[in-house]
């Protein structure tokens, strides 16, 4: 079951990540949270904001060849994980997925869509999308929570 919680426009980098800030501070340990969206649409911008809004200090940048970074210097563990690279689904167990997933910490993923089958029933979806009609930095970003 899906249910829609917001959807919201963002028409610069700069609310894409207040965006992010803001979710940051109303997670909590123990959530997971899937970011989708092609290459270029603002996942990074709303991961420094969402790592932000959780009081983590230390530089955020995409992990992209590391899979995962940990930020252990906020309020609750960030662990942002980018599995763009991900050939299969098997090798998220290999670096221990599931501990992460069912810890304390906070999970953001990006690329999260590659992974679905192994994401654990009550994860937040947010998906970003270009829209150049509306203009180069638009972007329409749907906020949901899965239940499985």
């Amino acid at each position: 079951m899906t249910e829609v919680r917001r959807i919201v426009e963002s028409f610069s980098e700069e609310e894409t990540y207040t965006l992010g800030v803001n979710l940051g501070r109303e997670a909590a340990g123990g959530q997971v949270f899937a970011l989708t969206g092609d290459l270029g649409v603002g996942k990074t911008a709303f991961t420094k904001g969402f790592a932000a809004g959780l009081e983590v200090e230390d530089p955020v940048s995409s992990p992209t060849f590391t899979i995962l970074q940990e930020y252990r210097g906020g309020r609750v563990p960030l662990y942002h994980f980018d599995v763009y690279r991900i050939g299969d689904v098997e090798e998220m167990e290999e670096i221990g997925f599931s501990d992460y997933v069912y810890s304390d910490g906070v999970c953001l993923i990006e690329w999260a869509d590659r992974i679905e089958e192994i994401l654990p029933a009550g994860y937040v979806q947010i998906s970003i999308e270009k829209n150049l009609k509306k203009g180069l930095d638009y972007r329409r970003i749907c906020i949901e929570r899965i239940e499985g």
